[in-house]
């Protein structure tokens, strides 16, 4: 069915009458707000997913005036972040930040030619049965590691970084959330960083070769408490579609958009658009990961738009992962892999969600076992129709049996609206510029 019919089913136009401020702010708990808005003092509502779970979110709301800061540049950016020490802070974000305003030249160190790594590692000189080494390998390193250390921008803790009104962002800058507790990220645009000198590896997807790439637009590394809301995250001027190719590969200069990783835990990620990705999210990110990861990474996804997404929406390994009341829209022009990725000891409980799917697309493709691990996936809408996702996948992949059953259930929830009018209310209030 088209997108665009569903999306005139009558229940949308709850949204469109009732406001996407009213609406989010009664959802999200914080309706007595709504007459006198400051973004950064607001909270995550009590009960709005794991990240509401024992102290919950605040982020940076208990900031004096002294550590409230509006930035226009990356540099005043990034000081804003190391200001003040350890206390709360709110980072106001005021139109499009560049991370990367001086173009990837000003990265490359002396001596590193583009061209003649592409000469030295040519599969024909080279192979495929070792890495790459030698000194233009050397020099693009370390011209990876000039980048690194300008685009990454380490978030402390207790701060909540907002954007200014509408058409307020980050382009190019990494969000670094590592090994910290209480973090609130909303109404920014974050254009994926792109990686200005990805490593050609030979020995890649089965001897191959293939571009390796780094830098995710927001990372949560090993940290507690963090609400993500309200964001628009996307590949923006640089789509892989307009990605050259090298030795037959995509030279590919993209990462995730937003990976919670490493013992994170307790994440609640809501109302955010994610379009036009490859490798969107990852919910854990090695199944070695089992002494940092288990028992943690648990994150709730609720009215989140996921539009022209490859696969990875998300990836999941060992968390308690609540994603509900969710749009999912393949469009008919893009590759698609999967929705949901069922990784290793992953508890996924995917429920009241919306998918829009052209025709061609099978509902059996939106799930994509990787490991054997149980998980309930109920009161799912495809293109405005009940369906029971592991049925269908079962029926048609029959050599990837997904098993029924998360052994949970999930008690962070707010108001669960009807998977049916999901469409209507997600695509109309999701994302950034959608709150002020």
């Amino acid at each position: 069915m088209n997108a665009q019919i569903w999306h005139g089913h009558a229940t949308r136009t709850a949204a469109v009458l009732i406001g996407c401020t009213a609406l989010v702010l009664g959802l999200t708990g914080t309706a007595a707000q709504a007459r006198s808005r400051d973004l950064g003092r607001e909270v995550l509502g009590a009960g709005d997913g794991w990240g509401a779970e024992g102290t919950g979110t605040t982020g940076g709301s208990a900031a004096d005036a002294a550590h409230v800061y509006t930035v226009t540049t990356w540099a005043e950016f990034k000081a804003a972040l190391k200001d003040g020490g350890s206390a709360p802070r709110i980072i106001k974000v005021k139109g499009m930040i560049d991370a990367v305003s001086r173009g990837c030249d000003a990265f490359a160190v002396e001596g590193y030619d583009f061209q003649k790594y592409l000469a030295d590692y040519d599969p024909a000189v080279w192979g495929h049965d070792t890495p790459v080494s030698g000194e233009q390998e050397d020099l693009r390193a370390a011209s990876a590691a000039n980048q690194d250390k300008e685009i990454k921008a380490t978030v402390p803790a207790d701060t909540t970084i907002v954007g200014v009104g509408k058409g307020s962002g980050i382009r190019g800058g990494s969000l670094q959330i590592k090994a910290v507790d209480n973090v609130i990220v909303r109404n920014l645009t974050i254009e994926a960083p792109v990686d200005c000198f990805p490593q050609w590896d030979p020995t890649d997807d089965n001897k191959t070769g293939a571009w390796n790439s780094e830098y995710d637009g927001v990372v949560v590394y090993g940290s507690t408490h963090v609400w993500v809301d309200h964001n628009t995250l996307t590949d923006g001027r640089y789509p892989d579609s307009s990605l050259p190719s090298y030795f037959g590969k995509v030279f590919q200069q993209h990462d995730g958009l937003l990976d919670i990783v490493r013992g994170a835990n307790h994440v609640t990620v809501s109302w955010n658009d994610f379009e036009d990705h490859d490798k969107t999210m990852l919910i854990g990110n090695s199944d070695s990961a089992g002494s940092t990861d288990s028992g943690k990474l648990k994150v709730t996804l609720h009215h989140n738009l996921f539009r022209g997404i490859v696969e990875r929406a998300p990836r999941v390994r060992f968390g308690q992962v609540d994603s509900y009341n969710n749009h999912f829209v393949v469009t008919g022009d893009q590759p698609y892999a999967y929705t949901f990725g069922v990784g290793k000891e992953s508890q996924l409980y995917a429920t009241d969600n919306a998918f829009t799917l052209p025709s061609g697309v099978s509902a059996a493709k939106t799930l994509k076992k990787w490991n054997e691990s149980p998980l309930t996936a109920a009161d799912n809408y495809v293109n405005g129709k009940p369906t029971d996702l592991i049925a269908v996948h079962n029926a048609e992949i029959p050599g990837e049996t997904l098993q029924s059953g998360a052994g949970w259930v999930p008690t962070l929830r707010t108001e669960v609206d009807p998977p049916q009018a999901i469409p209507g209310i997600v695509d109309h209030c999701a994302g950034a510029g959608r709150l002020s």
